[in-house]
């Protein structure tokens, strides 16, 4: 592992190369980014490394090229004395189209035989391709489809937003009337309980019995109610008893009875009397 004093002259000397006569931008030197540009130094070097084997392979590569390419043209002279150079235009804007096939196809050769195979993979590509086009075609129809519902679907949603927050709107104003209204009748509640109370403190002053009070009252009232319907059956078979033959002794006994119920019932109408003739 170097040393930090190495790898800050390391750096230097790689940022002097890369900027070469341009001044070097001005860094904050500190541990980490010393380590940083030292990372970022050594992954240069091996790329710079990697590219410069591949010009060499290449360049060896251009060199076997071009002694095969020489030793075709020399046995070509030799064999037929053919040379490209005497060619035709025609002829050598031929030969250039071939050649530029081969290199297109990826060929080893201008042979039939080697371009009979390539042609086909070419063809069996073009064929594959075609098919592939066809099926995102109709993958790109479906998605149009889908985006066509998708678009209206939004927009019915935004409609269906926008009544809903009109709605929210009209129910918040109702809601806010409602709470005034509220807050209006809980005053006045308890301004009539107020009142209520002090007119029951006024009347309790005075000496009013409580039998008196408008619920006892109303109790009363609804006891006179009960027992009228009591006293109906009463009536009805009182009124049967007229209609049978005098027997003075027991007709006499059974109206006396009669009266006495009667009489009974009436007592218990004598406190709304007396409620009458206060007011």
């Amino acid at each position: 592992m170097e040393a930090p004093e190495e790898k800050e002259a390391q750096v230097a000397v790689w940022l002097k190369k890369i900027f070469g006569d341009h001044p070097i931008p001005q860094y904050e030197v500190n541990p980490r980014t010393t380590e940083i540009l030292y990372h970022l130094s050594e992954r240069n070097r091996v790329r710079d490394r990697d590219v410069h084997l591949v010009i060499a392979d290449l360049k060896q590569k251009a060199s076997e090229y071009e002694s095969e390419a020489k030793h075709l043209q020399d046995l070509l002279m030799e064999s037929v004395n053919f040379s490209p150079a005497n060619l035709s235009s025609t002829g050598s804007r031929y030969l250039n189209a071939l050649v530029d096939s081969a290199v297109a196809l990826e060929i080893k050769d201008t042979s039939v035989a080697s371009f009979l195979p390539a042609v086909n993979d070419l063809t069996s590509d073009l064929f594959r391709t075609k098919s592939k086009n066809e099926e995102l075609k109709l993958e790109l129809a479906k998605l149009e489809k889908n985006l066509t519902a998708s678009l209206v679907l939004e927009k019915c949603l935004q409609e269906d937003l926008k009544k809903a927050e009109l709605h929210l709107s009209s129910e918040r104003a109702k809601v806010d009337n409602r709470l005034q209204n509220m807050d209006f009748l809980k005053a006045k509640s308890e301004e009539f309980r107020f009142g209520i109370r002090t007119a029951e403190e006024k009347l309790s002053a005075r000496g009013m019995e409580a039998s008196l009070s408008h619920q006892s009252l109303v109790a009363l009232s609804e006891k006179l109610a009960e027992l009228k319907q009591q006293t109906i059956p009463v009536k009805k078979k009182l009124e049967s008893y007229l209609d049978l033959m005098p027997n003075p002794s027991l007709a006499q006994m059974k109206i006396e009875e009669a009266k006495r119920e009667l009489v009974f019932l009436s007592s218990f109408r004598i406190p709304l009397k007396l409620n009458s003739q206060r007011k």
